[in-house]
């Protein structure tokens, strides 16, 4: 079979190194890529057919490929699932209609509401209610939470700690000085005291399989601190999804889902990410929902993968995902993303970035913002790089990803020092 990856961040070099495990798999085709998977080698390269849905659909009817799996949230939410459909080709990844879970927070909300999925009390207000969402964030006192309903690459949201701040951020995303159109309507939400934890499965429309749990840093600095992010790390298992979770997740959430979907009309085929909040009781309300893996989470889950991706993403097209089977290793990972100096806002981009060749055993580094220019990889983005450890415990998976940090530079680099705290802190008192 020959397989294409859609994208170019690091979530999709994780998706395409995965690919190409699958002993079926001969070649993996990453649209456009970057320079991670331009030297990935083996059966990994990179095409660049355009951007447009024709141009890549073209590019799979043309080479005959197996499947299509769509890396990134904009083609999705924008109907590429749809496009493929109409042209009978297979691409996994949910329809722009199911896609809206993450297109379109205000949607999501009424969605929970709709089939009792737990969630935080919120609140929708559009461009014109400026004033109405004033006065429900100034009744509801904070912490509070504000979000653009849009798509804004992982960075619309804030955790307001006062009112003053909250009200800020309302009015500014709804006059649309930030993230344009995807904040002229705002959720403003509870906020939920507890421990995120990140669950993504394979859907087939009717049921689904459970990938390896994780937890990620939102917050670019350490101990959690500064502006939200797309994430600055992530670890994979996450201690907090106890068995007793697990279950109580797929209970309440992602089963009530998938059969909401179903019986609305938009039945779900694809990854489906659930962002949750923990509380101490172990009850589990959900933060939020992705229509794709989630970045930097795919980096460390991959990497624990023992099973075969494409066979399970394909029996879930065909509504047979019961009989796919997906084993794990037992170890712990842990990826610490590498970014330029001032991300989130505006970052240079074009250092070259030195102490790639230095491998390290039982670790992986994953590109994600890099091109290639004049025989040397540089930074094309703001989250440029994510070095994954294996190990042990998160301890030991910390200490390789940090070792392997140490190999690499460029000016401005810099990353979080801090990634996989909340599981070492758990896994040391257990002890």
């Amino acid at each position: 079979m020959k397989v294409m990856v859609i994208g170019s961040g690091g979530r999709e070099h994780a998706l395409a190194w995965a690919a190409a495990r699958s002993p079926a798999v001969e070649a993996v085709y990453v649209a456009p890529g970057n320079a991670g998977t331009a030297r990935e080698g083996g059966k990994v390269r990179n095409v660049d057919p355009g951007e447009d849905f024709d141009s890549l659909a073209d590019f799979a009817e043309a080479e005959g490929l197996a499947l299509t799996i769509v890396g990134p949230e904009v083609p999705l939410v924008a109907g590429i699932r749809d496009h493929f459909d109409a042209r009978g080709l297979p691409c996994f990844g949910p329809s722009r209609a199911a896609a809206a879970l993450e297109g379109s927070k205000a949607f999501a909300k009424a969605f929970m509401a709709r089939h009792g999925i737990p969630t935080a009390a919120s609140a929708t207000f559009d461009a014109a209610e400026a004033d109405a969402a004033e006065a429900y964030i100034r009744d509801a006192g904070a912490p509070v939470v504000v979000k653009a309903d849009g798509l804004a690459a992982g960075k619309g949201v804030v955790v307001a700690r006062s009112t003053a701040q909250a009200v800020a951020a309302a009015r500014g995303m709804l006059a649309g000085a930030q993230f344009g159109e995807a904040g002229r309507r705002v959720v403003v939400e509870d906020f939920l005291v507890g421990e995120e934890a990140s669950f993504t499965c394979i859907c087939d429309g009717e049921r689904a399989l459970p990938l390896a749990t994780s937890q990620d840093h939102k917050p670019r600095d350490d101990g959690d601190r500064g502006p939200n992010t797309g994430g600055m790390g992530a670890y994979s298992p996450a201690p907090v999804v106890t068995p007793e979770v697990h279950d109580r997740i797929m209970a309440d959430v992602i089963e009530p889902l998938v059969r909401g979907m179903a019986a609305e009309g938009t039945p779900y085929q694809g990854f489906l990410y659930a962002g949750l909040m923990v509380a101490e009781d172990g009850s589990v309300r959900v933060v939020e929902f992705n229509c794709r893996f989630g970045d930097p989470e795919a980096q460390p889950v991959l990497l624990r993968l023992r099973g075969d991706l494409v066979d399970a993403c394909r029996r879930a097209l065909d509504g047979g995902l019961a009989a796919a089977e997906l084993t794990w290793d037992r170890r712990t990972t842990l990826g610490v993303v590498l970014a330029t100096k001032d991300y989130p806002a505006r970052y240079p981009t074009g250092a070259v970035i030195a102490g790639l060749e230095q491998e390290l055993p039982e670790t992986k580094v994953f590109h994600a913002g890099t091109a290639e220019a004049d025989g040397s990889v540089v930074t094309a983005g703001g989250r440029v790089l994510c070095v994954v450890g294996l190990g042990a415990t998160a301890a030991a998976a910390q200490r390789k990803a940090y070792d392997r940090v140490a190999r690499i530079s460029w000016p401005g680099m810099f990353c979080r020092q801090d990634i996989g705290f909340r599981a070492i802190g758990r896994q040391t008192s257990s002890e």
